[in-house]
């Protein structure tokens, strides 16, 4: 046999007890321990197996042989992880960009994510200038959990892509920089004008999203039986929260930023009156009085809660009711997270709720969706007027 080198066609990556190592063609993934990883590092097509045995031999277990090194990389030609680097290859022919990134996709359509960052990995290696491919690799580093490769990726995309809002915030969280008081304009708008698209099939479908629900039943709790209410539902999107709202109401108004939500909250015909505005300066600037002021997972934006708290206080009617839901947060007060999102305690909640002037009529916590087979629990929240 001649000097063994890696199959091209195989995508390797570290991982705490030593490497996997994926067969892009064969679709194989191979778990390797310290030892089988020292020879694959060891085996790039310019040492003999000779060579190889005498650099392994020290951090051979204890009572293995020589011969173990031997039998590792045959067992790894017949695997298909190496290939004879002098003699006649039978290496499998490396998939091009093109086949890698629907190779990717279908992986983790599959759920098997670590496969598709190692097949991402290698797309942005073969072409280095396409930001698409550097955005899907920092999503699935996110996924994984992998914090410096996730920042990496969005920052090689950042250069290729410097206008993009959305992709400067989330790299925010990844710098640990000091966050905003809450995410730029910019950032909301490009995110929902790309989300609009498939937006409820996303969170009804895919992320079992139950905000909507759970937050009418929180408010219907708290009301009781009082109907016929002047209804504000801010950061409405789509009206996926004004449609379960809408029985309570005599007149219902919606505001969101995003002008591709507002279309598909238009389209629901549920509203009195839709308008584009970002809610703090839409809650100073309206003088109605308001029974119920909603919000449905908008306030995860927004870092300290007085920006949207206070103003919506002042424009309830006496017994009104400012509802809405946050992702609950292990960190006092609150935390821009990696996702570009914030969290929140339920001691900044009721800090906030006593700056206001409101009681603190309901904070439960509960499941809000789903997020890469992660279930968020959130915080539901009722602050009251006095009447």
């Amino acid at each position: 046999m001649h000097n063994p080198a890696l199959n091209p066609a195989v995508r390797l990556s570290p991982v705490e007890n030593g490497y996997v190592a994926y067969d892009t063609a064969a679709d194989r993934l191979h778990e390797l321990n310290p030892v089988a990883a020292l020879i694959v590092e060891l085996c790039d097509g310019s040492r003999t197996i000779e060579e190889i045995r005498e650099l392994v031999k020290p951090v051979l277990p204890e009572g293995a042989g020589e011969e173990e090194v031997d039998r590792w990389i045959k067992e790894g030609m017949q695997a298909g992880l190496f290939t004879d680097s002098n003699g006649d290859s039978a290496a499998r022919q490396e998939l091009s960009a093109e086949e890698l990134t629907k190779l990717a996709k279908r992986l983790r359509e599959k759920g098997k994510i670590q496969t598709a960052y190692l097949c991402q990995h290698r797309v942005t290696e073969l072409i280095p200038n396409d930001s698409h491919s550097w955005s899907e690799l920092g999503e699935l580093a996110h996924i994984l959990g992998r914090r410096d490769q996730t920042r990496a990726a969005y920052e090689r995309y950042l250069e290729l892509e410097p206008d993009d809002a959305e992709t400067r915030h989330l790299l925010v969280a990844l710098r640990d920089e000091p966050p905003p008081p809450r995410a730029p304009d910019e950032c909301i708008q490009q995110l929902y004008q790309r989300f609009s698209s498939f937006y409820e099939f996303n969170v009804c479908e895919e992320l079992y999203y139950e905000a909507p629900q759970r937050l009418h039943d929180l408010i219907k709790a708290v009301l009781g039986e009082r109907q016929k209410l002047a209804i504000a539902d801010i950061g409405c999107g789509s009206g996926l929260a004004g449609l379960k709202l809408k029985p309570l109401a005599a007149r219902m108004t919606g505001v969101d930023l995003s002008p591709e939500m507002i279309e598909l909250a238009r389209a629901r015909n549920i509203y009195d009156r839709l308008e584009v505005a970002e809610i703090t300066r839409w809650l100073a600037g309206n003088q109605d009085p308001f029974d119920l002021i909603a919000a449905c997972d908008c306030l995860i934006y927004f870092g300290d809660l007085r920006q949207v708290v206070i103003p919506a206080a002042t424009r309830l009617a006496p017994g009104g009711v400012l509802a809405f839901t946050v992702e609950r947060g292990d960190q006092y007060p609150f935390r821009l997270t990696d996702t570009g999102r914030y969290t929140h305690t339920a001691q900044h909640v009721r800090e906030v709720a006593n700056e206001a002037g409101l009681r603190v009529a309901r904070l439960d916590e509960a499941y809000l969706r789903m997020e890469y087979g992660e279930e968020v629990t959130g915080l539901f929240v009722a602050l009251q007027k006095q009447q």
